[in-house]
């Protein structure tokens, strides 16, 4: 074993040592945190499979899965990869955001899709940070709920964030990632369809996941209270012009695609209040529909085949990572192992150690799309800072626990590392700026 891998090990070993040494066991015992805990774990788990696993991760797959099969390769090198045009590759890549309304964990079958098929690195990291910072839903909720200042940062900083942080990802492994796209090329596979028919079908996808995943702006009148009132309506448009999509162009049988669009039918007829039965059942189709294609191409069938791919791989890396993140914070307004005062109590004013602690904080904990606005109301509420605010804004929503654990499983412990990294020290110097600015 190489030296490097043993003081790893070494490492480890000394670190879970010290924490034995020094285990509160009296204080968790006698305040009954260790019970909490474990309950905590279990809730947030309950509440991120019923909220986030058909609505959001499922259609993240089958995009996922579509990309490595529809996408080709020389199309992702030519907008995405190592030697594209850098502001069309970051541009791209610093502003998916405002498409997606995806949280942390959601993102990550797509960054594996576009990272697999050739995106370079730097591009892959910027859209791998602003899938879930540059949500615009979030950023005019935290405009309105915190005010117009936070929310101008909270976006700017966003933006910037991700074209800074992909092209210090580029620069720091710039030899790695030439090696890994040399050994990674491929002749460029036969073109099947014109872009303009791949546009729409992904276009289609897009749509159900990102209205289907619509959050409520707290307001009762507006184009964003419109939408959310219609946002079922709106997901049911783009799910039948997939299924029109398939049809025409993939060869779907239309006998079986009606038997399917039937299903979903009576189910919203006997399911009117839980749209989620409906969208259940079309899911269950359109498996059926791919896994049991018998068309000449194989298209299909390697669609289902990669995103169920996608699916078994980050699954189970979600699964513990959320059961750690639930017993270690707990849920918003519930309290895990670390107490809520103790964070409240150390991220007050505008100090370098209570932006670091604000942003470390929110890089580990799990914030679904749209929690981190009323997380932090109460927070500030409670005496937080300014700047410790933006910076939590900064790291919370692009990163947790979850989804470093599955990074990880994608680009390797030092990549992963260093990415994190830096979303932590740029966070900490624009709660610090900020801070200043506006104390």
């Amino acid at each position: 074993m190489k030296p490097v891998a043993e003081l790893k090990i070494l490492a480890i070993i000394i670190g879970v040592f010290i924490l034995c040494v020094y285990l509160p066991v009296e204080w968790l015992k006698s305040s009954g945190r260790v019970e909490a805990a474990l309950w905590e774990a279990l809730y947030l788990v309950r509440w991120y499979a019923q909220e986030h696993v058909i609505l959001c991760l499922i259609p993240a797959f089958f995009i996922a899965g579509a990309v490595a099969v529809f996408i080709s390769q020389a199309a992702v090198m030519k907008y995405l990869g190592p030697k594209s045009n850098k502001v069309t590759a970051y541009g791209v890549a610093s502003v998916s955001g405002t498409l997606l309304a995806v949280c942390s964990c959601t993102i990550l079958p797509l960054f594996a899709g576009i990272y697999r098929m050739g995106a370079g690195l730097g591009p892959a990291c910027a859209f791998l940070y602003s899938g879930p910072a540059v949500n615009i839903l979030a950023i005019v909720l935290t405009g309105a709920v915190l005010g117009p200042q936070m929310g101008i940062a909270r976006a700017i900083g966003a933006i910037v964030f991700a074209v800074v942080i992909g092209l210090l990802m580029q620069f720091i492994f710039r030899k790695d990632d030439e090696q890994r796209i040399d050994a990674a090329a491929m002749p460029d596979a036969e073109v099947s369809r014109p872009l303009w028919q791949n546009a729409l079908y992904f276009s289609s996808m897009v749509g159900i996941l990102v209205f289907a995943n619509w959050g409520s702006s707290g307001e009762s009148n507006g184009i964003w209270a419109t939408i959310y009132s219609s946002k079922w309506y709106l997901t049911s448009f783009f799910s039948i012009m997939l299924a029109v999509i398939l049809v025409l162009w993939f060869g779907v049988d239309k006998l079986k695609m009606l038997i399917a669009a039937a299903a979903v039918m009576i189910a919203a007829l006997i399911w009117p209040e839980d749209p989620l039965v409906p969208f259940v059942v079309g899911v269950i189709g359109l498996s059926l529909l791919t896994t049991l294609d018998r068309s000449e191409t194989d298209e299909l069938r390697d669609w289902s085949a990669n995103s169920w791919d996608f699916a078994k791989k980050i699954m189970p890396l979600l699964f513990f990572g959320v059961l750690i993140a639930g017993a270690l914070l707990g849920r918003p307004g519930n309290e895990g192992l670390i107490p809520s005062s103790w964070i409240a109590g150390l991220v007050g004013g505008n100090s370098l150690w209570a932006n670091l602690f604000a942003s470390v904080v929110g890089a580990f904990m799990y914030f679904a799309t749209l929690t981190e606005v009323p997380i932090l109301q109460g927070l500030i509420g409670s005496g937080m800072g300014n700047g410790p605010a933006l910076a939590l804004l900064l790291a919370g929503p692009a990163l947790s626990l979850p989804n470093m654990l599955v990074i990880n499983s994608v680009m390797g412990i030092k990549k992963t590392a260093t990415f994190v990294t830096l979303v932590v020290i740029m966070a900490t110097i624009s709660g610090l700026i900020y801070g200043h600015l506006f104390p």
